[in-house]
């Protein structure tokens, strides 16, 4: 049994007939871009989400930028963000000219540490940027109140986390904004690149649309914002239509799939595994575990020969790439964060992933376990 990490191609196969046929109507029907299953997929998703405006976007990483813009978010402002996850959310602070200020990680959720916030406020810092990685919740509530407090915006980076839920409320409804990511692998995934920006302030959908399209707001060709290209293509949001009818089942699969993997892999040896933090709901995007002692590649490497695939997410903080290293991003010290760097693996988890798939998954982390592979605590 060869076991993937994740697996688009079975989301695919599985709404194989559906996703044909919608695939068909779009390229009958020749509007191929901001037609209406864009409209459609815009009013469904944001219906979904409960947000009151959804605005499709090319990736995730441009409806971030586009949330961040509308926000007024520019040149010579400062975004706080964390340096544990991936590269897309500062890239989308740098889209707006802006500086991204980097703070650590709890140890718990391995999510922004709000205790760290006060400590990167600066004059110029103009929003703060929440990441819900794996699929659990940031802290919100600390958060939400050091936004209010100064009067910075606040935009929700929910890439990895559809469905997830902070003290029973949807994720990307706390802020002024929120970004989606529609990645193939993601819980939400298209067959090609997407992304969407969601908010409840009317105003703000509206500039983001504009911004998306040249700044186009009422004659085309004529620019009122300075904009650019930032739209998704209709064959995406006719597939995102399909798959959005299934995404709650989907989530309760993933979450099946953590529960199995909670109650085999407990108590095993050098190995830590993830839990949802009270009074949030995950929708286990990754089942990211811990592998103690510097055991994380023997491990990845243990699983391999057995036939299971692994990632890491994310191998090397942003703060420690070749591209940010040297340019002073951190605020203050980031031990949480880089231990995490060193520790993290991706077990394979998507709701296609059969329980005796994830059993053999858990068969081969225990065999190498046994063989003398992990290391104690």
């Amino acid at each position: 049994m060869n076991i993937p990490q994740a697996n688009p191609l079975a989301s695919y196969q599985e709404n194989a007939a559906a996703i044909d046929a919608a695939i068909a109507r779009v390229l009958a029907g020749g509007r191929y871009l901001l037609g209406p299953e864009t409209e459609a997929f815009e009013a469904e998703f944001a219906a979904w989400a409960g947000a009151r405006e959804c605005v499709s976007a090319g990736s995730g990483t441009e409806a971030l930028h586009l949330a961040l813009r509308a926000c007024g978010v520019g040149p010579g402002d400062e975004v706080i963000t964390v340096s544990h996850t991936a590269v897309a959310t500062v890239s989308a602070v740098e889209l707006c000219g802006a500086r991204p200020v980097l703070v650590d990680i709890e140890p718990g959720s391995m999510n922004m540490d709000p205790a760290r916030l006060d400590g990167a406020r600066t004059a110029r810092t103009r929003a703060v940027v929440p990441v819900h990685l794996y699929g659990q919740a940031a802290d919100l509530a600390p958060v939400v109140e050091f936004c209010r407090r100064h009067g910075l915006r606040l935009v929700e980076d929910c890439t990895q986390a559809h469905g997830a839920l902070y003290e029973g409320k949807a994720v990307g409804t706390f802020g002024d904004a929120a970004a989606f990511s529609f990645y193939p692998t993601k819980n939400l995934g298209a067959l090609g690149d997407g992304g969407a920006a969601t908010t409840g302030d009317p105003a703000l959908g509206e500039t983001m649309r504009a911004l998306r399209q040249y700044g186009w707001r009422g004659r085309r060709y004529v620019s009122e914002d300075a904009g650019w290209n930032g739209r998704m293509d209709e064959l995406q949001a006719a597939v995102l239509r399909v798959k959005l009818r299934t995404l709650d089942a989907d989530n309760d699969r993933r979450r099946a799939i953590a529960v199995q993997y909670a109650q085999t892999l407990v108590g095993l040896r050098g190995i830590s595994l993830p839990t949802e933090q009270p009074g949030r709901r995950s929708v286990w995007h990754q089942y990211v575990v811990r592998c103690a002692n510097g055991t994380r590649d023997a491990v990845a490497a243990g699983l391999l020969a057995g036939g299971v695939q692994t990632l890491v997410h994310y191998p090397v903080p942003i703060h420690l790439q070749p591209a940010y290293a040297a340019r002073g991003l951190s605020a203050g010290p980031m031990t949480e964060t880089e231990r995490a760097a060193a520790e993290v693996l991706s077990l394979p988890i998507f709701p296609q992933l059969a329980p005796e798939a994830v059993a053999r998954v858990c068969e081969v982390l225990a065999r190498f376990q046994k063989s003398g592979g992990c290391s104690e605590m």
